[in-house]
């Protein structure tokens, strides 16, 4: 089973990189700098972000789904980061690093699975779910603080 794994798209947070931080606050963001690596995913590329550059801290809804399942939780988004991460068959290193839960959803965005995974074992995980002709994509959260980190669909 082949997966196409994406990224968020970088212009939905553009309007936050150019405000100030009163303002940026004012619409839920907080701006950082990073200070250690791994640490702050980024959610545009899906990699780590470097020490000293910025990021924002922003509260993104990952599942809009009209379901009981809709969730929103925190993510970093780099304000460096322009390229969205778009791949087949392909784990960033971001994903291999830190245990992952896998969700996965039908096409009415109803949980119908979950597995637990690190390493190289969030691939052969990842193949399952998507194996299984109910599941219509797969939601990858890093397991300890519960984040939504990517999103994967068949290729």
């Amino acid at each position: 089973m082949h997966f196409r794994l994406t990224g968020l798209d970088r212009t939905e947070f553009a309007p936050l990189f150019g405000l100030d931080d009163a303002e940026r606050a004012r619409r839920g963001a907080r701006r950082c700098v990073v200070d250690a690596k791994p640490g702050y995913p980024d959610r545009i590329e899906l990699r780590d972000l470097e020490p000293g550059e910025a990021a924002l801290l922003v509260n993104y809804v990952h599942q809009p789904g009209d379901s009981p399942f809709r969730s929103s939780h925190a993510i970093y988004v780099g304000e460096r980061s322009r390229e969205r991460f778009d791949a087949v068959d392909r784990l960033p290193e971001m994903l291999r690093l830190r245990p992952i839960s896998l969700r996965a959803f039908d096409a009415a965005h109803m949980l119908r699975d979950a597995l637990l995974a690190e390493g190289d074992d969030v691939e052969s995980a990842l193949r399952d779910l998507l194996g299984d002709p109910r599941h219509a994509y797969v939601h990858l959260h890093f397991a300890r603080a519960g984040c939504y980190a990517a999103r994967a669909v068949r290729a």
